[in-house]
């Protein structure tokens, strides 16, 4: 058997508990890992409450990305072997003793990276670097990011500032070192924002990640100048309406091998705030779940 955290009904914290299950067998494509750290997510929660649909019948297992040791291979898998260390997005649930990925979609963790690091790049982070490559700005130009404290936008900053691109971030003037340290400059959101953002690109930004939606995107879109791109990971409709676009997402494992290159090499830090043992998975996810956790919370498994 093997232990796993997860819901055993959609709603509040209340449907949460240990979980054992018999140890997953991979499918076509696919390999089982003993899972060494798996990053909690917003959208943890939100699966939990039944945001995404309740189609999936319960128990479910909770957690959306893990890295560990391969312990088997599904048929067809090339490129990995017993004992490769790896991770990925998973919908087999990482809060787990054992989990299931798609070889496809998983990376080698390098030797450089911890298994606590990796954990973190497969939601968040791969969203954020899908995101920063979709709006195609080169070295000089200036992105501005609706709501860049978060986990997209941290992420976000950090691999535009690698790639030379000047990165103004909306957050609470509270956040104004944390936004620095990220390679950004903060920008006060609230009333008269467009006028900051502004005053800090006088010829206007050449592209937005948009964190936010609603009236904060319509508003930052004054601010773009002409040719400049829209890209939003949070209001479809209204970025649409604005002559933007919705992120595309890729599910590579491409993507992934490209982010844990960067942490290896120092260009993006993970921002891990908080580690937890899988025994105290509860408490990881109340600290997501509050809003609490300005950084990365990690369950560390073993």
């Amino acid at each position: 058997m093997s232990k796993a955290f997860g819901f055993v009904a959609y709603g509040g914290p209340e449907t949460q508990e240990f979980l054992d299950r018999p140890v997953p067998v991979p499918g076509p494509g696919q390999v089982l890992i003993a899972v060494h750290a798996a990053g909690v997510n917003p959208a943890d929660w939100k699966v939990r409450q039944g945001l995404f649909g309740t189609a999936e019948p319960t128990p479910r297992v909770l957690g959306l990305e893990a890295a560990g040791v391969v312990q088997v291979l599904g048929e067809g898998v090339v490129g990995l072997v017993i004992g490769d260390p790896v991770f990925g997005p998973t919908r087999g649930g990482a809060f787990a003793e054992h989990t299931l990925l798609e070889a496809a979609n998983a990376a080698k963790v390098p030797d450089d990276v911890s298994f606590t690091q990796a954990a973190t790049l497969s939601v968040a982070t791969a969203t954020a670097y899908d995101a920063v490559e979709q709006l195609a700005l080169t070295p000089g130009q200036v992105l501005l990011v609706l709501g860049v404290a978060g986990g997209v936008g941290s992420a976000a900053a950090q691999i535009a500032a690698a790639r030379g691109i000047k990165v103004l971030g909306t957050a609470s003037d509270q956040a104004r070192e944390y936004v620095a340290s990220l390679g950004a400059t903060q920008i006060a959101y609230g009333e008269g924002v467009a006028g900051r953002v502004k005053a800090a690109a006088p010829d206007g930004v050449d592209g937005i990640l948009d964190l936010v939606g609603g009236e904060d995107a319509r508003v930052a879109s004054t601010t773009l100048r002409a040719g400049g791109r829209l890209v939003s990971t949070a209001d479809r409709v209204t970025v649409v309406g604005l002559g933007g676009e919705y992120v595309k997402r890729r599910y590579s494992g491409e993507v992934l091998t490209a982010l844990a290159a960067l942490v290896a090499n120092g260009g993006l830090d993970p921002r891990i705030s908080e580690t937890f043992t899988l025994d105290h998975a509860a408490e990881a996810m109340l600290a997501v779940e509050s809003g609490h956790a300005r950084g990365k919370c990690v369950i560390e498994i073993r």
